[in-house]
């Protein structure tokens, strides 16, 4: 007898043996559920997956165990993945400790009479143009301003600071964000998988009577922060004024031009002698401009006076230096 015939006779041998009701019935559905917590019936907590997964950018599978772990509550679930994830950071920063990291972003920040500069460093550009990178960036640019504002001194003059990368690590995240730049750092590390440092900061703050020229290269605006732009060279110039003039900004960003493109070691006098190619006080060199004149040439009909600069440039091998 052929298999198949078999087969159909075996099955109407067993149905025959039913009750007529039971042929009527469906069989009962196979429900699935979604487990979150001891309570949580699955509609919700499908609900509460889709909104962690959307605030945390994690994957389904973390987010659903950090829900399970923490009860089906949405706000400690989300600090327990931060956890996991800052934990996996280290681990993944431990590893690769001592990659070289060339690439990344000088970040500047502008805001009232304080202006900063940060670098932040990874191994390859593809993750410099990373939205998390940046954010990464954003969050140093925002805890070094913090750490600036939270200076009370009385300025007569402008005052200058730089910040080593140990010195950057402890700083203070910042508003509505949890422990120190090396935590975010070492989540950002685990995220993204390349060696990164907080490699160095430099803050200026000036009274009435001074202004912070600026000049960013190859720039980047911030993707939340409108007065944070992103780039591969940045410089800021302090100037001092008699009066604040509508072409203050044009002249400020002329400056920081000269100082990305030139970079002078010191601002020099007006009083010295032009230099070539060469030179390396500020006042001195050729306009980048205009290379028929000098840049203290160009500066003085202005009613300005450079008194200092900072010049940063993302990978270099030196450290950030005062300009005398």
């Amino acid at each position: 007898m052929p298999l198949l015939e078999s087969l159909r006779l075996c099955l109407v041998a067993r149905i025959g043996t039913r009750p007529a009701a039971s042929l009527l019935l469906p069989a009962a559905p196979l429900r699935r559920t979604f487990h979150v917590g001891p309570c949580c019936p699955s509609s919700s907590g499908k609900e509460l997956l889709m909104k962690l997964r959307r605030k945390t950018g994690y994957s389904f599978v973390n987010c659903k165990k950090a829900l399970e772990t923490c009860g089906g509550d949405l706000k400690q679930a989300e600090v327990w993945l931060h956890k996991q994830a800052q934990k996996e950071g280290w681990s993944k920063a431990a590893k690769l400790h001592g990659r070289k990291t060339k690439e990344g972003l000088i970040g500047l920040l502008q805001e009232g009479n304080i202006s900063v500069l940060v670098e932040v460093n990874c191994e390859t550009d593809f993750v410099s143009r990373n939205l998390k990178f940046q954010q990464l960036v954003q969050q140093v640019a925002v805890g070094t301003l913090l750490h600036c504002q939270s200076l009370k001194d009385q300025l007569s003059t402008h005052s200058k600071g730089f910040l080593n990368s140990s010195e950057l690590s402890g700083l203070q995240a910042g508003p509505n964000k949890e422990g120190f730049l090396k935590d975010h750092l070492a989540l950002a590390i685990g995220k993204l998988g390349e060696n990164m440092i907080l490699k160095r900061a430099a803050w200026v703050k000036v009274p009435s009577g001074f202004y912070v020229g600026s000049y960013v290269h190859g720039t980047m605006h911030s993707p939340s922060l409108h007065n944070l732009v992103l780039g591969k060279y940045g410089a800021l110039v302090i100037c001092e004024t008699s009066e604040q003039s509508t072409n203050l900004k044009d002249l400020g960003r002329r400056l920081g031009q000269h100082v990305v493109g030139m970079a002078p070691l010191s601002v020099g006098s007006l009083d010295d002698e032009p230099g070539g190619e060469g030179e390396t006080k500020m006042l001195s060199q050729p306009y980048l401009l205009d290379p028929s004149i000098t840049l203290g040439q160009y500066v003085q009909p202005q009613g300005v006076s450079v008194v200092d600069f900072v010049r940063f440039e993302c990978g270099e091998d030196e450290e950030a230096t005062e300009a005398v």
